[in-house]
């Protein structure tokens, strides 16, 4: 049978450094889309997927038993996070992943129609702020649990429902704002998005 996460990470606690493998087998894909969807650079999140592994190394002494590995390794992935943004404030591009049934075979207008919703959800979704943009990843890409997310986020489970339907509110409200002025101008969403900056692509 199987060891569970905390199972593992208890015997890394207590020097069994080879527990840290299956756990990084485990979580590291997870973990880089995370760190993905936030950062939009995949260099920079591979380099924080080590540093997150370095630290539970580093700092194992102080995870407890029955505390969710997951739910710790995403509090320490938070603040490795911001300790890079204090160095380095990479620019905001949430890469989305494209998933299509292999008989779909999508034609050229269908792939063109795609391409433009996503970046559409791209640019909708680094226009949220970070704290509600961290949210929906949490609880609409890693699908981590309200009660986990309420505990990496030291409030109620009530607090988060509220908090991510009020983000997914905000979403829809930038995403339809995008569409329409797509729509009417018939230009990319990049270039709507940064209309009068000048940094329209």
């Amino acid at each position: 049978m199987a060891q569970t996460d905390e199972d593992l990470m208890s015997g890394v606690r207590q020097g069994d450094l080879r527990a840290l493998g299956p756990l990084f087998e485990r979580h590291h894909v997870h973990l880089f889309n995370f760190l993905l969807r936030l950062t939009g650079d995949r260099a920079h999140s591979e380099d924080l997927v080590q540093d997150v592994f370095f630290r539970i190394l580093r700092y194992r002494q102080t995870y407890r038993d029955g505390t969710s590995f997951t739910t710790w390794m995403y509090q320490i992935a938070r603040n490795a996070r911001v300790d890079a943004l204090r160095k380095k404030r990479p620019e905001v591009g949430v890469e989305l992943e494209t998933l299509s049934p292999a008989d779909a075979r999508p034609t050229p207008a269908d792939r063109a129609e795609s391409t433009q919703q996503e970046e559409l959800l791209r640019r909708s979704m680094s226009l949220l702020p970070e704290e509600k943009r961290e949210l929906l990843v949490l609880s609409r890409y890693q699908n981590l649990p309200h009660d986990q997310i309420a505990e990496l986020l030291h409030c109620e489970v009530s607090t988060v429902k509220v908090r991510v339907f009020r983000a997914v509110q905000e979403l829809k409200k930038i995403y339809q704002g995008l569409l329409s002025e797509h729509k009417r101008t018939g230009r990319g969403a990049w270039a709507v998005a940064d209309e009068g900056h000048g940094n329209a692509v």
